[in-house]
């Protein structure tokens, strides 16, 4: 879909970005199971293409996420806001990765978070009956289904026992070798929140990092 809310996207970039994200799917795939060219013809028939402006919300807490966000280009937040109305970053979503709230997608219960485009973002999207109709379709598609659902686990999984398990500077650091890119892209707000730490505290676990990292003399 092109769309003239693209801004300053040109058609050309459009399209890179789609072909590229699509790449990307495929590769994810494969990276599970084995998918022939006419499962995967399939499948690209199904995908939707959407672009969505920088802080635009993809989906608001509390409603039912019925879709999957694969980010072709660009970088999805995902968030829940607590009982004071305060937001608290769970994830952030980069290129070549998703952005779901997998319990509601598949039990279609309302969310328990928000997905925000941090900025202008291109996604595929996979709604649940073209992810269903995919499993059924493909050879390995059950198997499929049970790789994705174990990864999302391992993500919960991996958040929960930072918390409870690694300090605010191994926290940071985890961050730094799994999103190298995020603190030249993201608000200093979203990713203290994301480490559950005040600003004042990032400031300080930056300049302990470094010196912790530079070589000694």
């Amino acid at each position: 879909m092109y769309t003239p809310k693209i801004r300053n996207m040109k058609r050309k970039q459009f399209e890179s970005l789609k072909n590229n994200g699509i790449e990307n799917i495929y590769k994810l795939i494969s990276n599970y199971v084995e998918i022939d060219e006419l499962e995967w013809e399939y499948c690209c028939n199904s995908f939707k293409s959407t672009f969505f402006p920088k802080k635009s919300i993809l989906l608001n807490q509390n409603e039912i996420c019925s879709k999957i966000f694969f980010v072709a280009g660009g970088l999805l937040r995902i968030y829940y806001t607590d009982e004071k109305g305060e937001e608290k970053t769970f994830h952030f979503c980069l290129e070549g990765t998703f952005g779901v709230d997998y319990e509601s997608f598949l039990k279609n219960i309302p969310s328990s978070f928000s997905i925000q485009a941090v900025e202008d973002t291109l996604v595929i999207e996979v709604t649940f009956e073209m992810l269903q109709t995919l499993y059924s379709t493909v050879r390995n598609g059950e198997k499929l289904g049970r790789l994705i659902t174990e990864d999302y686990f391992f993500i919960l999984n991996d958040k929960i026992k930072a918390f409870y398990m690694h300090s605010p500077l191994e926290r940071y650091e985890t961050m730094n070798a799994k999103f190298p890119t995020l603190l030249q892209r993201v608000p200093q707000y979203h990713i203290a929140s994301y480490l559950n730490i005040s600003s004042v505290h990032l400031s300080r676990l930056k300049y302990a990092s470094k010196i912790k990292n530079t070589p000694n003399d």
